[in-house]
C-alpha cells in the first residue's frame, strides 16, 4: 500500500518508514502538515494516512478532517491518528474528526502491522462498494449518476475552455432483441461500449445511450472522434449469426452558455439533440451541434 506518514519529528517518521518498507508499503513521510494533505490530494493511490495530532501548520484534527473531505470524493482512504498522549479525550477528538484508527506513538511493529491489516480489509471493501455504486454492471461503465459527478469534476478542472461531449445511441436496437434474443442485445451493448471506453469519461445513460465528455478536445476534434467511433461500431459483428451494428452520435462544445452548476448538463443535452438529429437524418452518422451536418454518408 501507498501511506502517507506526518509528525514534526523526522526520527519518528524513520521509525515508522523503517517498519513499513520491509513488508511492501510505500511511505510517503512529511513534517508539514499542509504539505502531506497536497499529496493527498494529488495521489488518489494512497490508501493510508497516519498522523501525529502533533503537527503544523494543520493540526493533526484538522488533517483528519480535510482527509476525510478527500475520501468522500469517492476514494478509500484509512486515517490512522497517533499520539504520545494516549488519552480518551485525545481518541475521542481524533474519531470525531473522521480518523479510523488511534495508535500510540512511537508504534510497536507488531501493533502497527495489525492495523495495516485492518486498514487494507477496509480500504478494500470501500473500494469495491464504491464501484459498485458507480459501475454499470452489464457494461464496466459509470452509470448515470457516476457519470454525470465524474464529468462534472472534469468540467471544473477545464481552464481553456475546451470540453466536448459526444451521445451515442445504437441503432434499432429493439429489432436486435426482437429478432435475435436479449443475450445478443447484451453483446450489442457491451461491444459497444468497449469502443466507447477507449478515450475520456464515458458513461451508460440507460438502454442503448452512451455517453463521452472529452476534457481538452474541441468541436473539430470530438467531431472526428464520434467518426471514428461510428467507423469502428459498424465493423463490429456479434453473436454467432455474426449481427451488424450501427449507432448515430451527436456531438457538442463548450461555448458561453456552458456555465455553472448545470454547465455538464447543457452540454449534453445540446449533444442529445444533435443525436436525435441524427437519428432523424436516417442513422448511422455523426451530428455536430445540431448544426446538422453528418461527417460521414451512412453505409
Amino acid at each position: 500500500m501507498q501511506i502517507v506518514i506526518v509528525d514534526s519529528s523526522r526520527v519518528v517518521l524513520r521509525i515508522i518508514a523503517s517498519l513499513l518498507e520491509p513488508r511492501g508499503h510505500t511511505a510517503h513521510v512529511f513534517t508539514d502538515s499542509r504539505a502531506a494533505l497536497a499529496f493527498l490530494e494529488a495521489t488518489p493511490a494512497v490508501r493510508v494516512l497516519i498522523t501525529s495530532l502533533e503537527v503544523r501548520p494543520l493540526t493533526g484534527l484538522e488533517l483528519c478532517w480535510s482527509a476525510r473531505l478527500l475520501a468522500e470524493e469517492r476514494r478509500p482512504l484509512h486515517v490512522i491518528t497517533m499520539s504520545s498522549a494516549h488519552h480518551v479525550r485525545n481518541l475521542a477528538e481524533a474519531l470525531d474528526s473522521g480518523a479510523d484508527d488511534f495508535i500510540e506513538k512511537p508504534p510497536g511493529a507488531e501493533e502497527l502491522y495489525a492495523r495495516l491489516r485492518a486498514a487494507e480489509r477496509m480500504t478494500t471493501i470501500q473500494e469495491q462498494l464504491i464501484r459498485l455504486a458507480e459501475t454499470d454492471p452489464l457494461t464496466g461503465l459509470y452509470n448515470r449518476r457516476a457519470f454525470f459527478a465524474r464529468a462534472g469534476a472534469a468540467e471544473r478542472s477545464v481552464r481553456d475552455g475546451r470540453l466536448s461531449a459526444i451521445l451515442a445511441d445504437i441503432d434499432h436496437f429493439k429489432r436486435i432483441n426482437d429478432g435475435h434474443g436479449h443475450d445478443i442485445g447484451d453483446l450489442a451493448i457491451q461491444a459497444v461500449a468497449e469502443i466507447v471506453a477507449a478515450e475520456g469519461i464515458a458513461g451508460r445513460l440507460g438502454g442503448e445511450e452512451f455517453a463521452v465528455v472529452l476534457p481538452g478536445l474541441g468541436l473539430a476534434e470530438a467531431a472526428a472522434h464520434a467518426e471514428r467511433l461510428r467507423q469502428q461500431v459498424r465493423a463490429l459483428r456479434v453473436g454467432a449469426g455474426a449481427v451488424a451494428l450501427s449507432c448515430s452520435f451527436g456531438v457538442s462544445t463548450w461555448d458561453d452558455a456552458c456555465t455553472g452548476s448545470d454547465a455538464v448538463a447543457a452540454l449534453i443535452k445540446r449533444a442529445d439533440v444533435a443525436l436525435y438529429e441524427a437519428k432523424a437524418a436516417g442513422r448511422d452518422r455523426v451530428i455536430v451541434q445540431a448544426a446538422a451536418y453528418p461527417l460521414a454518408k451512412a453505409g
